[in-house]
């Protein structure tokens, strides 16, 4: 057991980092999601990050994989699978927008739940920062009245559980490394995430199986980049830099389809960097 490391700098950067390649990620899941249904894109998002630890698994065979912590790699994947579910349910029955502030709200509640479970510090100015990347959200959102319905509780449970995630990755950390979490969560969420096939299942042609492996690529790679952030610094002091992911979100979406971001957008944008950085370089020492 080693303890925790506190290196925030490089945690941000590498946060940053996954953020883009979730973003990525989710301009090949919006195209396959024109064809795919969601059970399959969620199974293969899965399947695949098995599959990209293969080659370790045959030249090292299963002891790079041994853990005394099956449990907490269980609890891990429930709550990231259960998000998962809970963010494909928001987005089918609210507005895009309303769906992408839950989506991108987590950060709001990693400080308090690192708090209450890890102990870690909670500060003032995490809040403040959380909350200021959270209005640079929702101006780059632009949310509608839906966003206060009652179907709007799928929505924060999936920001609490995305959050709970975070945290528990971060609780591993001293002593799970960074792929060892990603293989256990793709590999049990994979199990779990087939069950929905039996009923739901689509034959894929080439340019569909392309999308998904792809997209589950680049989630691998994303995810054991994120879990490595989260175990260089507490989710509480890094968490705003996670907004980043919907700046690029929609550098992507000007680039590929040329949606121009009007003026709010843009200054939320601004709020969304501010937050980030004073997260990370605004504390004391």
């Amino acid at each position: 057991m080693i303890q925790r490391s506190v290196r925030p700098l490089q945690g941000a950067a590498l946060l940053a980092l996954s953020a883009l390649i979730f973003s990525a990620m989710g301009v090949l899941i919006r195209e396959a999601s024109a064809t795919v249904n969601n059970e399959n894109i969620v199974f293969f998002r899965n399947i695949v990050g098995v599959i990209f630890f293969m080659p370790l698994l045959l030249s090292k065979g299963i002891r790079p994989f041994k853990t005394a912590r099956l449990k907490s790699h269980l609890l891990r994947t429930s709550y990231g699978l259960a998000a998962m579910y809970c963010f494909f349910y928001a987005i089918a029955h609210l507005p895009l927008a309303d769906a992408m502030v839950f989506t991108y709200s987590a950060p709001v509640f990693t400080p308090i739940i690192a708090y209450l479970w890890l102990k870690e510090p909670l500060t003032k100015r995490m809040l403040v920062f959380s909350v200021l990347g959270l209005i640079g959200v929702i101006l780059v959102a632009k949310p509608s009245d839906a966003l206060f319905s009652s179907l709007s509780l799928v929505g924060l449970a999936a920001s609490l559980l995305a959050a709970l995630a975070f945290v528990s990755i971060r609780e591993m950390s001293n002593s799970e490394p960074a792929f060892r979490m990603v293989f256990y969560f793709a590999f049990f969420s994979s199990l779990i995430s087939a069950i929905p096939l039996i009923w739901a299942w689509q034959p894929l042609n080439r340019e569909q199986l392309l999308l998904l492996c792809s997209a589950g690529l680049l989630a691998a790679f994303a995810q054991i980049i994120m879990s490595r952030a989260y175990s260089l610094a507490p989710p509480g002091l890094i968490g705003p830099v996670a907004y980043l992911a919907i700046v690029f979100a929609g550098v992507f979406s000007f680039v590929l389809w040329g949606e121009v971001p009007d003026l709010a957008s843009m200054f939320g944008a601004v709020l969304i960097f501010t937050a980030s950085l004073l997260a990370v370089f605004w504390r004391k020492h």
